[in-house]
């Protein structure tokens, strides 16, 4: 398992790559919610209030979230020259 600062870190790139999706992208719905659980769960991590279980949904999330930035780039068009 990663340490607590990574996982930190990690999630705070994440979030601010989320916010980035092109509005115009059907990803960019169904990343919103993610976003707030996302910020939930690293609040709870950052306070050092979190259990194990709830490093393990941090994890979960961010797995979902790149899963999503993964599905977005695809959908990403060369520029025509």
């Amino acid at each position: 398992m990663q340490n607590d600062n990574t996982i930190i870190d990690t999630a705070r790139l994440l979030i601010a790559r989320l916010e980035h999706l092109s509005v115009d992208s059907h990803w960019a719905h169904r990343s919103s919610g993610l976003r707030g659980n996302l910020l939930r769960a690293l609040e709870q991590v950052e306070e050092g209030s979190a259990t194990p279980e709830q490093v393990v949904l941090l994890q979960r999330l961010m797995e979902q979230g790149f899963e999503i930035l993964t599905r977005a780039a695809r959908e990403i068009r060369a520029p025509e020259k």
